[in-house]
């Protein structure tokens, strides 16, 4: 399979991955330094995507058709093949796809160290440091490559996350919040649905696939 030639490789040491469920207990047992996401169909992040599926060929497909050409195009592609799309880039925005190909080594340095942490109790002192750049120069140098501000950035990969959650689990709005690396859960809402134009509870109820838990009062 793709994801044990990359996890053999070292490409995804310290990265999220998936991989199809009859080989899960086995890759998380010989790849330790993979973040395995075995109950998620793919895994987006960033540079490199993986799926669970022996079928997910069209899915990734239309993933690359989504992040290339966007999601208009995706969804079309989507109907002329008369296959389901299941990205709700599809319908709800496009998952941010961050500028890898710019050349800058340093700036790539944080993104791949962003992608890992999932951009999450990170500070701009920590990014330049990780950089190995003067604050200014590494704020200048990041939104050059990156065409973004590393606030914006990383509000990009920590909603990103937050959409994948919601998704494909039931954990509250606050926990997931929280998870994604906000303290506050009315400003995590606020820049969720700046971003994909939908609030967290209306996004889930119109693309999560887990049905919500009952809770007995």
């Amino acid at each position: 399979m793709g994801s044990i030639l990359l996890a053999e490789s070292g490409l995804l040491d310290g990265r999220s991955a998936t991989t199809h469920w009859t080989s899960a207990k086995t890759f998380a047992e010989r790849y330790p330094a993979i973040k395995l996401k075995a109950d998620t169909p793919i895994v987006d992040d960033g540079d490199l995507i993986t799926t669970a599926g022996l079928m997910a060929w069209s899915e990734l497909g239309l993933r690359m058709v989504d992040r290339l050409l966007g999601p208009s195009i995706a969804a079309s592609t989507a109907r002329f093949l008369v296959v389901e799309h299941s990205d709700s880039a599809s319908q709800c925005g496009s998952n941010f796809a961050p500028i890898l190909s710019h050349g800058d080594t340093s700036i790539l340095k944080v993104q791949h160290w962003l992608q890992s942490t999932g951009a999450t109790d990170v500070s701009l002192t920590a990014m330049a440091e990780r950089a190995g750049l003067e604050e200014r120069t590494f704020l200048r140098r990041f939104r050059a490559a990156t065409g973004v501000k590393p606030t914006e950035y990383c509000q990009h990969l920590r909603v990103g996350k937050a959409r994948e959650m919601l998704e494909f689990t039931n954990g509250t709005i606050d926990h997931i919040a929280w998870t994604v690396g906000y303290q506050d859960p009315s400003a995590f809402r606020a820049t969720f649905k700046k971003i994909t134009g939908l609030a967290p509870s209306d996004y889930r109820a119109r693309f999560g696939v887990t049905p919500p838990v009952a809770v007995v009062r």
